[in-house]
């Protein structure tokens, strides 16, 4: 922190890199400034701005997982600024949030940069705002428009919060200049002591119940509402001491504390996924112009990349074409298609995502490793093949390696990297370079089947499964772990990929599947009458075409009873609460022996992986976070559970590992 004059008026620069994130060092800087500067009578106002690109961008979230918070907080800071005897102005640039935002909002004038971007992103970490955001925003917005901004937890560009009137003006240079004329020219005005917005009757109420529908009641949106609602109703002194009451409860709270157990492991995955050496990513070719193949030319053309997309099927190239389309007429423009590998020849990067085969997959390898030039990393788009068997089939074993995309490949923010045995450095930075242009978080992972994701995956979609053969229906298993916090319910994401997509897998581990090992067959026999889901109009459930709801199927009840008869299981009652502990334990548990075996370097790598790309609940941190911070004996007591249910071959993993 520094203070320097600009003729009468002060300007406060902050000065912690690399976003001046909010700590105690910084706020005690900030407050001995504005103490300074009230005390000085030459000074007529004063500037707050920071050095670098950002004023403010949150805060340093390690001080959030303590119990009390370091001396002085953020509140105390405020109050200086509303005190301060003379105008205080805020110099907003770059990402200007949470406590930032809340700083901007305690000084009299905002001024801010064209391509600052502000927010309040609390709730997405499992609290709301605790120093006035939503106190002082409120006499700002009306009160469904700021619970729209803080439930959001997004930062916006201030062009939008501009026309809201959270600015006061924005400029497209010369921001030290224009909030030093600001504070010259403008006089004191303290939200705190302006009223309330109060907004048309119902419509806050209107908004709470869409937003409510929308992200869940989590207690994050409830107590945002309910911060919003007593803003509007109490005194600016109690409504902040409202605010900061909640603010601390929830930050105490488990949901809080496994949101910023995913900020942190994010940074992780994110230090770890960058490449040793950057690697030029212009073009890249994608071999397959299937379902998957479209979207992974989506996602390169949509980053900037030229893409040459390859197929024998000109039908399948055109459906590709469309759909890459939708991207934008600009996007479009980067991609070639054809069905001869020639137009690979100036990849920097080629990625194949053929028919799930390994002798279809190992061929087209060994076809593009022809045309390409000697030595270019050739990725593979499989979701359970074995990479090392892959690669040894190829001249040169090292520049093989996994590329797993998670559907949607243009939209999902996780991308899976396999390195195998072989796989060298350079393969991997090509692959590490090609995610960062992508913008998704690369999670490096091991060779197993289904490596790391599907492999969880597929051992939370077996206790599902499980749990219908003992007397649970679909919709009661897909209901409880929506109420937890998954994006979708296990049985409607299996309607929605397809499947006979896991029933291939599950036929390619038949070979090594130990009879005595507790298996279910419901999926099997619903495959084998032609129900594969939403693409035939039934699965699991039914469904009418044009609309993806599922509607319970009693033709899907026959089945369920038909294959307890064959197993000799007689249904019993199960609640909501055994499903939860059953499903989660053994999620948990699976992530437990992928860490013992290496295929996977750290919990959090699982937690990020499964909660970005398989939608585990955020607000449980994902499988490793949430076994972990259960009471060792109420885990240990829950593993025995899920032994007992499965029986043979249960092999439970060391929860130590996950944490």
């Amino acid at each position: 922190m520094r203070v320097e004059r600009d003729g009468d008026v002060a300007v406060v620069v902050l000065d912690n890199p690399p976003v001046n994130a909010s700590t105690a060092a910084v706020r005690a800087g900030l407050l001995d400034a504005l103490r300074a500067t009230a005390a000085d009578e030459t000074v007529t106002g004063v500037v707050l701005i920071g050095a670098g690109k950002h004023l403010m961008s949150g805060s340093d979230l390690r001080e959030f997982s303590v119990d009390e918070l370091p001396e002085p907080q953020l509140p105390e800071v405020l109050a200086a600024i509303e005190a301060h005897p003379r105008p205080v102005v805020a110099a907003l640039s770059g990402a200007t949030l949470g406590g930032g935002l809340e700083l901007a909002l305690a000084c009299d004038r905002r001024v801010a940069l064209a391509d600052c971007r502000v927010g309040l992103p609390e709730v997405g970490l499992g609290m709301i705002p605790g120093a006035g955001g939503i106190v002082r925003g409120l006499r700002l917005l009306e009160p469904d428009r700021l619970l729209d901004l803080v439930v959001a937890a997004e930062p916006i560009p201030v062009g939008v919060v501009g026309e809201l009137g959270l600015v006061d003006e924005v400029v497209t240079d010369r921001l030290r200049d224009a909030a030093v004329a600001a504070a010259r020219s403008t006089a004191k005005r303290v939200l705190s002591t302006l009223p309330p917005r109060t907004g048309k009757p119902g419509l806050f109420e209107e908004t709470a119940r869409r937003l409510i529908s929308r992200h869940g009641a989590t207690p994050g949106v409830l107590a945002a509402a309910g911060a919003v609602l007593a803003a509007t109703a109490l005194p600016a002194t109690a409504a902040l001491r409202h605010e900061r009451a909640e603010f601390t409860r929830l930050r105490r709270g488990p949901e809080a504390a496994a949101r910023r157990h995913l900020f942190f492991a994010r940074t992780a995955v994110a230090r770890a996924g960058r490449p040793k050496a950057g690697r030029p990513i212009r073009t890249v070719g994608v071999v397959g112009a299937g379902t998957m193949g479209a979207g992974i030319a989506r996602a390169f053309v949509s980053a900037g990349a030229d893409v040459a997309l390859v197929d024998r099927d000109p039908a399948a190239l055109e459906r590709a074409a469309d759909q890459v389309a939708r991207a934008g007429r600009d996007a479009a423009a980067r991609l070639r298609t054809g069905t001869a590998l020639d137009l690979l020849s100036d990849a920097d990067l080629v990625v194949e995502a053929v028919v799930e085969d390994h002798g279809v997959k190992a061929a087209v390898l060994g076809e593009v490793a022809g045309v390409v030039r000697p030595g270019l990393p050739l990725a593979t788009n499989t979701s359970y093949l074995d990479i090392d068997a892959l690669a040894a089939t190829a001249a040169d074993p090292e520049r093989v390696l996994g590329m797993h995309f998670l559907a949607p490949a243009h939209r999902t923010g996780v991308l899976e990297v396999v390195r195998g045995r072989a796989t060298s450095q350079d393969a991997l930075d090509h692959v590490l370079s090609a995610a960062r242009l992508l913008g998704k978080l690369p999670v490096i992972v091991g060779v197993c089947d289904g490596f790391v994701g599907n492999r969880i995956f597929s051992a939370y979609r077996h206790q599902c499964e499980l749990l219908v053969e003992e007397g649970a229906t679909p919709r009661q298993v897909d209901e409880a772990l929506l109420d937890v916090g998954v994006a979708m319910g296990p049985f409607a994401v299996a309607d929605m990929s397809g499947l006979d997509v896991a029933w291939h897998a599950r036929r390619r581990r038949d070979a090594a599947r130990d009879p005595r090992e507790r298996y279910s067959d419901l999926a099997d026999r619903l495959v084998e009458k032609g129900r594969l889901g939403q693409k035939t109009g039934a699965g699991w459930y039914r469904y009418v075409t044009g609309d993806r709801t599922p509607y319970d199927d009693p033709a899907t009840e026959v089945l369920i009873a038909e294959a307890r008869a064959a197993q000799g299981i007689t249904p019993r009652e199960i609640g909501t609460v055994e499903i939860v502990e059953r499903v989660l334990t053994a999620t948990a548990n699976e992530a437990a022996l992928v860490l013992a075996e290496g295929i996977a370097t750290r919990p959090g790598d699982i937690d990020v992986l499964m909660t970005r790309g398989y939608g585990f609940p955020e607000r449980l941190g994902g499988p490793c976070h949430w076994a972990a911070t259960r009471p060792p004996a109420e885990y240990a007591a829950a593993l025995q559970r899920l032994g007992a249910a499965l029986g043979w071959g249960f092999r439970p993993g060391d929860p130590d590992l996950l944490s």
